[in-house]
């Protein structure tokens, strides 16, 4: 499960805060809220993530790559 922790390093190296829960036997839900958006990421077993954005119009807008994004746009 080493992508999790790397998805945790790079927000914490971004200083991004979020909340890690779990409803779902599979999968680590990792919970960001930056200005304007909310960004739920589901971190499956298996190593992969689907990233949603709610931001008006809320559903999956992309994968990890849209995600590396919005932290270089959201650094401390």
């Amino acid at each position: 499960m080493n992508s999790l922790f790397d998805l945790l390093e790079k927000l914490d190296d971004a200083r991004i805060h979020y909340t890690l829960s779990r409803s779902r036997p599979e999968t680590v839900l990792v919970s960001v809220t930056v200005v304007g958006m909310r960004i739920e990421i589901d971190v499956f077993r298996d190593g992969h993530a689907e990233v949603c954005i709610f931001s008006g119009s809320e559903g999956e807008v992309g994968g990890l790559e849209l995600l590396d994004e919005i932290i270089r746009n959201n650094r401390d």
